[in-house]
């Protein structure tokens, strides 16, 4: 229980961390087959999106980069500056994998999910371009992601688990020992 605002009536719960998960610009675009979620189809154990071809056009259309796609060298930037991020703030990164279109982390945190995402979004981009790996106007992240609360410990776990071992090949993970 965390009191905000000094006031006992103010009282809120908060989980023990998230699982945030956010793709690279043009990754996955509305209406694609692998899956996606819009406003209107986001809550908790609810279907994706059903595949729908026109819309994935129309998205492409209105691209104005191409997909962006993070190599090795980008996601080794991308895992550091998330640890970077989290030191400073005093957030616990308990597990992170930077894929190739896409980055999963669990993560405890005293602030919101959105914010947690927006703060790694927004130190991953200026690493790289400190870097000159890109262009400073480059656009990298899709918009929003996934902010999923986990509550219980089994649930941390499991999503510990799945973001180490459930991704296929290991490309650039961290997990906390």
């Amino acid at each position: 229980m965390i009191l905000t605002s000094g006031q006992p009536s103010a009282a809120v719960s908060l989980p023990r961390a998230y699982f945030i998960t956010f793709s690279c610009y043009g990754a996955r675009l509305h209406g694609d087959a692998s899956g996606s979620v819009d406003r209107n189809h986001n809550q908790f154990e609810t279907p994706y999106l059903p595949p729908n071809t026109k819309r994935v056009q129309s998205h492409r259309k209105r691209m104005n980069q191409p997909p962006y796609e993070l190599d090795r060298r980008r996601r080794d930037f991308v895992l550091k500056a998330m640890q970077e991020v989290c030191s400073y703030r005093g957030w616990v990164l308990l597990a992170a994998h930077m894929r190739t279109n896409h980055v999963h982390v669990v993560v405890e945190a005293l602030a919101s999910p959105e914010r947690v995402m927006n703060d790694f979004k927004g130190l991953a981009s200026r690493k790289l371009n400190e870097q000159g790996i890109d262009t400073p106007h480059r656009q990298r992240w899709a918009r929003h992601g996934s902010t999923r609360y986990l509550w219980k410990p089994e649930q941390v776990d499991a999503a510990i688990h799945y973001v180490v071992y459930g991704q296929g090949e290991p490309m650039a993970v961290f997990v906390k020992k």
